[in-house]
């Protein structure tokens, strides 16, 4: 599989490289991930993973790609996304990362909130379904924020845990006690990193950076939301978003409605823990019957 990643980094990049080294790189608990290099110390970040997964690392790519190109906030490149032999790769520049110091994270939040403030687009969705982790992310278009958050977002995850057999109440009913919490708030559309919590963004040599990105179009503020839910940024990201764009009045009130989307997708995929954390949240917003 290596020598035939090896032709294929080859003929997309035009250059002579043939894998030498890989070193394993921890850190995800989904895809096999590695750095690999040549004897001319090129390196680069693989995850691999098996043939089926390959319309996720496409949806990771193209996400990154979108991210790019308002140049406010520093994301891998993508060089190579396609199957090898029998399993699936996705190939990006490789950025050794560190913890954000303070300073790095006031940038990284000056950096978000311009690439938030940044787009003309009209309508909440992204052209094409993509992932969260590995759940499917419903991303039709729609004029309405709050219809699209109750629908696409909460209304699906329900639907996905009602099939593994996991009920928190009647769907329809939580989902239009979300339409009316989001009702008369029509942010502007920001293109989202998506799933921005500590462990998706880091310092590199170049600044800070972000990566394993669930990009759409959507409300800024669930890409703020979801770094305060597991564990939180240093209090200077906060600082350095606000100092650029700060948010909307009634970010507080919201903030606990865009984070069940993520707590729902966590039961999705883990179940356990994080069913009592449904259950309270839910209860929190009201949304229990």
């Amino acid at each position: 599989m290596w020598h035939a990643l090896s032709v294929h980094l080859s003929d997309q990049l035009n250059i002579d490289f043939e894998i030498t080294e890989k070193t394993p790189v921890s850190g995800g608990d989904i895809h096999d991930a590695y750095c690999v290099s040549d004897d001319k110390a090129q390196r680069f970040f693989v995850k691999i993973n098996e043939r089926e997964c390959l319309p996720v690392f496409e949806a990771e790519a193209e996400a990154l790609r979108q991210l790019a190109i308002s140049e406010q906030i520093q994301v891998p490149q993508v060089h190579y996304v396609g199957p090898v032999k029998d399993q699936a790769a996705l190939v990006l520049s490789y950025l050794p990362i560190k913890p954000l110091d303070d300073t790095q994270a006031y940038l990284l939040g000056q950096h978000l909130a311009r690439h938030h403030r940044w787009g003309e687009q009209v309508e909440y969705g992204f052209d094409d379904d993509n992932y969260i982790g590995m759940t499917e992310q419903r991303n039709c278009w729609h004029r309405k924020w709050c219809q699209f958050f109750a629908e696409q977002r909460i209304g699906w995850q329900l639907q996905l845990a009602a099939e593994k057999g996991l009920h928190f109440g009647d769907i329809e009913a939580i989902i239009q006690g979300v339409k009316l919490a989001l009702a008369g708030h029509s942010p502007k559309p920001s293109l989202l990193h998506g799933d921005l919590w500590h462990g998706n963004a880091g310092l590199s040599v170049n600044g800070p950076v972000v990566f394993d990105p669930a990009s759409y179009w959507g409300d800024r503020e669930t890409d703020i939301a979801l770094t305060e839910l597991f564990g939180g940024f240093p209090e200077s990201f906060y600082n350095g978003y606000h100092a650029e764009w700060p948010l909307d009045e009634g970010y507080q009130q919201r903030k606990d409605i865009y984070n069940l989307y993520h707590v729902l997708n966590h039961v999705n995929l883990f179940g356990g823990p994080y069913l009592t954390k449904t259950e309270q949240l839910l209860t929190k917003l009201g949304l229990t019957v």
